[in-house]
């Protein structure tokens, strides 16, 4: 029996964040969007793993807002799991080191 699945929204910034990451040496970046009530990127540096939920800040700070699932998930999750905006949010919180 299968199931009906609502496909994920991505913000606009997303691709453009994962294209930029996936440009960077040392980093490895994946996608998982589509994994309901997750966030929307692991990405891997320096022997670490890092979780990541995007959101566009074109947007108005209404529509910014966590989904109850993206809430519960950061709320429960006992590691690290930060929002990004931009592709230097992710930078800045990995502590990336230009080689």
């Amino acid at each position: 029996m299968g199931y009906n699945r609502q496909t994920a929204k991505v913000d606009s910034n997303h691709p453009q964040i994962v294209k930029e990451l996936r440009k960077l040496k040392g980093i490895t970046v994946r996608s998982v969007a589509t994994i309901k009530n997750f966030l929307d990127v692991i990405v891997g540096y320096d022997g670490k793993n890092y979780l990541f939920e995007i959101k566009d800040p074109e947007k108005p700070p209404s529509q910014r807002k966590l989904t109850e699932g993206e809430k519960k998930f950061m709320d429960e999750w006992t590691g690290q799991a930060d929002l990004a905006l931009t592709t230097q949010d992710i930078i800045e919180k990995i502590n990336y080191k230009h080689s």
